[in-house]
């Protein structure tokens, strides 16, 4: 059950990043910082599995 909400968080940030990505053109000012946030966003949701939830198993 662990894996599967694991799954289901990484993939919320995988989402949220992809949101990010395409928000960013559309912000008048702080467009970098929004887009770095996305770049984060998804690093993260391919991180976690790999680094944290790989070696629980």
């Amino acid at each position: 059950m662990g894996d599967v909400l694991a799954f289901i968080g990484c993939f919320i940030l995988f989402l949220l990043g992809l949101f990010l990505f395409g928000l960013a053109p559309t912000l008048p000012s702080w467009e970098g910082v929004v887009f770095f946030g996305g770049i984060v966003c998804i690093a993260l949701s391919f991180g976690i599995p790999v680094g944290v939830l790989g070696r629980t198993e």
